[in-house]
């Protein structure tokens, strides 16, 4: 098992420069053009955009443009992220497919990289490159909370299957996907940590019933599933037997990365579409009739600072883990970055649009309260802020560990809420 996100690529025979113009002269001729200011709109819990997404993807591996970080061996350039960010800057104005990457490519492709077998990264990772395959992660439970390491869906050895039962939720579009990242608990007689196993999970599987969940502001994109005798093979498990925790701890470090934007395994850059596209606070404050309010220009002025800062800081985390002068555990201060940002940007656009943001009759600026609608959600994508506290304080800061009841129990013993 090797972490082979932190080897250094082998040294590339086309400079930055080259590769940029090689890439920028390929877009113009492949790609739909598109305005980044205002790119085409779209609903992640529809089916057309993952589609596309799967279109575009295959253009990209078609031209030599796909997986730019991730090694030649498994259908990638092997470049490093300096090219990737070349590429992101020249595709700026092209429609490219962004839903891939979260959980995709940042996350559940780069910890197949990490932990995977070499078939599941020769089948997998070349699969997603070329657009044939979209992976989730399967990875909460009703009952579980932030305590990840606390799931009970159960995977029992019976001959030679593993068969499951249990339930996940709020897995990210899982719909749309054909494998799911799934962890499971194959031994009720060590403490909870030491008895998972991260199982590889075809979505159209018999024995997996889905459901989409509709929240507030009413998308459906996140999914729950339920598991009834769910049979699998070994070739399904990912890394070791009661190993899981290990594999697990790598796909939160790509998700934390991934969800403050740190990750080199993106496909592109830029907004999913019209509600994802950062706010243009000069043009908010002429719109919503306040340019001249001197406390809404300051409040916008220090949303732009956030803005930057985030910018700066997962280039140094970035670095600091790829040279060793910082832990892996550091992606949490990025993921941390993200959520406080996010919060800032969405409190400051509502304060500016006031009620309009809620009541527009024209449109033009109520989706800012429509986007406040999912604000919470960057404090929980990635594990809870309050969880990328205390990994950031034990495993960046030393600071001593939490007491924990149920550390070192059989987590056959360990108290539990009946479901």
């Amino acid at each position: 098992m090797t972490e082979t996100t932190s080897a250094p690529p082998a040294a590339p025979t086309e400079s930055v420069e080259e590769f940029a113009a090689r890439a920028e002269a390929w877009l113009a001729e492949n790609m739909p053009p598109i305005d980044p200011t205002d790119p085409p709109e779209h609903d992640r819990g529809e089916e057309e955009p993952w589609q596309r997404a799967r279109e575009l993807q295959k253009k990209l591996w078609e031209g030599g443009f796909a997986g730019i970080c991730f090694p030649t061996e498994y259908g990638g350039l092997g470049l490093p992220i300096a090219y990737q960010k070349a590429f992101d800057n020249v595709s700026r104005s092209y429609e490219l497919p962004i839903i891939l990457n979260t959980p995709t490519f940042t996350i559940c492709a780069a910890t197949i990289l990490d932990t995977g077998s070499e078939e599941q990264k020769r089948r997998h990772i070349s699969a997603v490159l070329r657009g044939d395959e979209v992976l989730v992660q399967l990875l909460s439970e009703p009952s579980g909370g932030s305590d990840l390491a606390g799931v009970i869906t159960r995977a029992d050895r019976q001959g030679d299957k593993w068969v499951i039962n249990g339930a996940k939720t709020w897995s990210t579009s899982a719909f749309a996907a054909d494998y799911g990242l799934m962890l499971a608990r194959t031994d009720w007689d060590v403490p909870k940590h030491e008895g998972l196993t991260m199982f590889l999970v075809p979505i159209n599987s018999p024995g997996i019933t889905l459901r989409r969940i509709k929240q507030v502001n009413g998308s459906v994109e996140f999914c729950e599933e339920f598991f009834d005798n769910l049979e699998l093979g070994d070739d399904a498990v990912v890394g070791e037997v009661n190993g899981g925790w290990h594999v697990a701890s790598r796909q939160l470090y790509h998700e934390r990365r991934a969800v403050g934007g740190g990750s080199e395994f993106a496909s592109g850059i830029g907004a999913e579409g019209k509600s994802d596209v950062p706010t243009n606070y000069v043009e908010l404050l002429e719109k919503s009739g306040q340019a001249d309010n001197v406390r809404l220009q300051e409040m916008a002025g220090r949303a732009l600072v956030h803005r930057a800062v985030r910018e700066q800081l997962i280039d140094h985390v970035y670095h600091g883990v790829l040279d060793g002068s910082l832990p892996p555990a550091a992606g949490s201060i990025i993921r941390i970055a993200h959520a406080d940002v996010h919060h800032v940007e969405f409190d400051t656009a509502l304060a500016i649009t006031g009620s309009a943001g809620v009541i527009d009759v024209d449109g033009a600026l109520i989706r800012h309260g429509e986007r406040y609608l999912s604000r919470q959600a960057a404090a929980l994508g990635g594990g809870t802020t309050e969880i990328a506290r205390n990994i950031i304080g034990e495993r960046v800061l030393g600071f001593p560990r939490e007491p924990a009841a149920d550390r070192g129990v059989p987590f056959k013993e360990v108290k539990r809420n009946k479901s």
